[in-house]
């Protein structure tokens, strides 16, 4: 199977072999046409939109802790038209998420900007791999992609975080998250407030600002549905 690994489950992992390779995804040779329809009109309803460069996985499994995958640069219209029709038998996403917890135990996400893609949700800062994720050998590198993320949709630089040495994933059919918690040495409201500060002085921000959940009934309107697991996972105590 091009994508084996257990569904709806947070799974510890202890290596990640997620590899981009230089061949085209299958899937973007075969919907080229309806991929450039698509996103005439995507960028009619945004025009802020930018198609730029990210990566869209042929395969991935998980066995002995170990995440396996391949992947292949695709465009952002590529990633839309996917995300239309998925679930799509030989695509898949992934992403990585820095969960950055507060020293009062709350967790600070993110709700993004109206001109973006997913406008009015609210998950961790995060976004897709680009072909800059990856070393000159291929190899996915998730703390860069964490840390450029997080800075540059929060201000934030992980570098003042204590970073947890597991990972975590989290695989739907609506894809899959690769995890890191950064416990932070400030509490939630500094945070929140760091962050609206860096919103304030951002000429194009990316986010409305941040979000504070502070406990695993406290869902803000707008949560990605691969956050609730997320959030229960942390209050509930799994990630101690």
């Amino acid at each position: 199977m091009a994508f084996d690994l257990p569904r709806d489950v947070i799974l510890p992992v202890d290596a990640v072999d997620v590899r981009l390779v230089k061949e085209p995804h299958p899937f973007e040779l075969e919907n080229a046409e309806a991929i450039a329809l698509n996103w005439a009109g995507e960028i009619a309803a945004r025009p802020a939109l930018f198609d730029g460069r990210v990566v869209l996985l042929s395969s991935l499994g998980y066995a002995g802790r170990v995440l396996t995958g391949i992947c292949h640069e695709i465009g952002f219209s590529t990633f839309l038209y996917w995300r239309k029709l998925k679930p799509v038998p030989s695509a898949e996403h992934a992403f990585a998420h820095g969960m950055l917890i507060s020293s009062d135990n709350a967790l600070i996400a993110i709700r993004m900007g109206p001109q973006t893609a997913n406008a009015g949700k609210v998950y961790f800062a995060a976004g897709s791999f680009e072909p800059e994720d990856f070393s000159a050998d291929g190899q996915v590198m998730l703390d860069y992609n964490m840390a450029r993320e997080v800075g540059e949709e929060t201000g934030l630089d992980l570098a003042e975080a204590k970073r947890a040495e597991g990972l975590q994933v989290l695989s739907t059919l609506g894809g899959t998250v690769i995890v890191r918690c950064y416990r932070l040495p400030e509490a939630a409201d500094a945070i929140a407030a760091r962050i609206r500060d860096f919103v304030a002085r951002d000429p194009d921000p990316e986010i409305v600002g941040p979000v504070i959940i502070r406990g695993k009934d406290d869902l803000p309107e707008g949560l990605m549905p691969h956050m609730l697991p997320l959030v229960r996972w942390h209050f509930e105590g799994a990630g101690e």
